[in-house]
């Protein structure tokens, strides 16, 4: 077997219309939306390395805080985290700067954990850039 790339990560959702407004309007994010049977819902955010999917599908699988989080690359950490304040989202961790990042964890309206990440200059992804 060989693994060529993630194909997406996914979180589920328990009221899709809600997570929507949270993915959209307060994370700016452009969906993609595939139907599916039995009023169930798939919906896809492309990213410039990846794709995020909320979803309905299975009762079985429910948010979690303290589960895996996708990782939010942002131009401006500061400006990030006052608009998430400002729009009422809730901060779960304290912030975390290190040499080359700085990182806060925040709830979607779901209940699953959303890191928010910003490089610094030196980091080594972004040097020589």
């Amino acid at each position: 077997m060989k693994v060529v790339d993630v194909a997406f990560t996914g979180y589920p959702v328990i009221e899709m219309k809600r997570a929507r407004v949270f993915y959209e309007e307060t994370l700016g994010l452009t969906p993609k939306v595939f139907d599916l049977p039995e009023e169930k819902s798939w919906v896809e955010y492309d990213l410039p390395t990846g794709t995020l999917a909320i979803t309905d599908v299975d009762p079985n699988w429910k948010p979690q805080a303290s589960g895996p989080a996708i990782a939010l690359e942002v131009e401006d950490f500061d400006e990030a985290m006052k608009h998430l304040e400002k729009a009422g989202v809730k901060i779960t961790s304290e912030l975390i700067d290190t040499p080359v990042c700085r990182i806060g964890t925040v709830l979607d309206t779901e209940g699953n954990a959303v890191t928010i990440h910003c490089q610094k200059d030196c980091h080594p992804d972004k040097a020589g850039k």
